[in-house]
């Protein structure tokens, strides 16, 4: 069970103050987040200390991380919101 100073604070690390990613990653802490396994929970706080220009490339599809698990976290995100 997460509890709620994580997801607090996790939230606000997803706001990270660029529109493109703000629709991606707070929807998905607050809805998703809770749901995942603690493997999946730990990609997503790594996903979270990266550098927004980076995310934004990956979300963005324009490159890809290096790192196969942030890039499935990445494309698990993405997967929420893209129509199959």
């Amino acid at each position: 069970m997460v509890e709620q100073s994580e997801l607090n604070r996790l939230f606000w690390h997803s706001r990270r103050g660029m529109l493109e990613l703000d629709v991606l990653l707070v929807p998905f802490t607050q809805e998703v987040y809770a749901t995942l396994s603690e493997a999946d929970r730990e990609c997503y706080r790594n996903l979270l200390a990266c550098e927004d220009q980076d995310m934004f490339g990956w979300f963005m599809e324009r490159t890809e991380s290096e790192d196969p698990e942030l890039q499935r976290m990445v494309r698990m995100i993405l997967d929420r919101v893209q129509p199959k």
